[in-house]
């Protein structure tokens, strides 16, 4: 067995960017939004159904939401570039305050109406396009050492997925207790920590240089520079498939439990934990690796297990072996997005990086709710189970062409 020293020495590894003040800040204040956020959409989902008994509309507010991702990222890439991050992102923290507080107040005095909620998730994708890219774009400025810059990348990712396992609990003792209204309410105040840590972060001056051009010719140079560069295109392709036709499969996971497993809501629940575990898991296996080169390696390696996870848990037929398919699906997402966002951070020029990461939002976010949208298609007409075989052999085939291009990266 491993030594108590040696126990402590990896652990002090695999956190070893929280050595850095100012991202040490930023996570204790993320830590604290991120599960205010959580809160905020069960409670979001709740309050839909609760006015309309509509699942239609509650794919129409989650449409809402994330449209405005699929079409303002490529603006937001070239205002990031032009302005300076740190404003940018404390602005947005300030305008989610503002959506979270308006939801809060038209729910707690009775006034609100499924219009007021798919106006103000419109706002809210607009807001979250901009502070994406400004938060993709504003890691180089946190992290004072690049070579620890995909540790940081991989921690976010770890705390993105335990405010994933404690926010919703949260959320259904509070609804439960005193209704959707105070869950806005805490969401809103989540954002403080974040702004105060913002406020507080001593940033070393960096120089970009950026040509004067208007708006469309910066954002014809950014496309053209991502495309110019392979592995920065070819990463995106990539990440882009994963994104449509992979990462939405939750969605399906009811259909599973009820139907194809025979279980109920307890199955249902297991198969989510599982996926939050997997990615889980697959953050801290990011975070504790001491080099990032081979990427282009870990990112097949991740796509082409995830698509076996996807074909295993088509055909399989009981619990236990889905629970394990689910698990190496999110798993093998997980390396898939957190290496693809580490190669791309780690090749970009710096003038560019906001153009260019506003691509990698876009791959990542703005595919999922046309991802939704089909995977939901397909299993009515062809059945679940053969729609996650479809996906599986897609996601190979992707892991192969991109392995095929033998993208190398030190």
């Amino acid at each position: 067995m491993p030594s108590l020293s040696k126990l402590i020495a990896g652990f002090k590894f695999t956190f070893r960017t929280l050595k850095y003040r100012n991202y040490r800040m930023f996570f204790a204040g993320q830590s604290i939004s991120l599960i205010g956020m959580w809160i905020q959409n069960v409670a979001m989902g709740w309050l839909v159904y609760r006015l309309t008994g509509s699942a239609t509309l509650l794919g129409v507010v989650g449409f809402a939401e994330n449209i405005p991702v699929f079409l303002l990222t490529p603006v937001a890439g070239v205002l990031v570039d032009r302005w300076n991050r740190r404003r940018i992102f404390v602005a947005t923290q300030l305008l989610f305050m503002i959506q979270a507080f308006l939801m809060s107040f038209l729910t707690l005095t009775g006034m609100i109406q499924i219009w007021h909620i798919i106006l103000l998730s419109l706002v809210l994708g607009m807001i979250t396009a901009i502070d994406a890219t400004a938060r993709q774009s504003f890691w180089v400025e946190m992290i004072e050492d690049k070579e620890d810059l995909g540790n940081a990348i991989a921690l976010n990712s770890t705390m993105y997925n335990i405010a994933r396992f404690l926010g919703p609990a949260f959320a259904g003792f509070v609804i439960a207790a005193v209704g959707e209204g105070i869950c806005f309410f805490l969401n809103g105040i989540s954002y403080i920590a974040v702004i105060i840590a913002l406020m507080a972060m001593k940033l070393s001056p960096k120089f970009r240089k950026i040509r004067e051009s208007n708006f469309f010719q910066g954002l014809k140079e950014g496309l053209k520079y991502a495309s110019g560069i392979l592995p920065i295109r070819y990463t995106l392709l990539l990440l882009a498939l994963i994104s449509f036709i992979a990462n939405p499969y939750l969605v399906l996971m009811p259909v599973f439990a009820k139907e194809v497993l025979a279980g109920d809501a307890m199955s249902l629940g297991y198969l989510v934990t599982c996926s939050g575990l997997g990615a889980l898991i697959g953050a801290i296996f990011i975070a504790s690796k001491k080099s990032h080169h081979n990427l282009a390696d870990f990112i097949f390696g991740g796509a082409f297990i995830s698509g076996l996870g996807f074909v295993v848990f088509s055909l399989s037929k009981v619990l236990w072996l889905s629970l394990i398919s689910v698990f190496v699906i999110s798993f093998g997402i997980m390396l898939i997005i957190a290496f693809c966002n580490i190669l791309i951070q780690t090749v970009v020029d710096d003038d560019k990086r906001g153009r260019v990461m506003s691509l990698h939002v876009l791959a990542l976010m703005g595919m999922t709710p046309f991802g939704n949208l089909l995977l939901g298609s397909l299993s009515t007409r062809i059945s679940a189970p053969h729609t996650f075989m479809i996906v599986g052999m897609i996601v190979v085939l992707g892991a192969l062409a991109y392995r095929s291009r033998r993208i190398q990266f030190d």
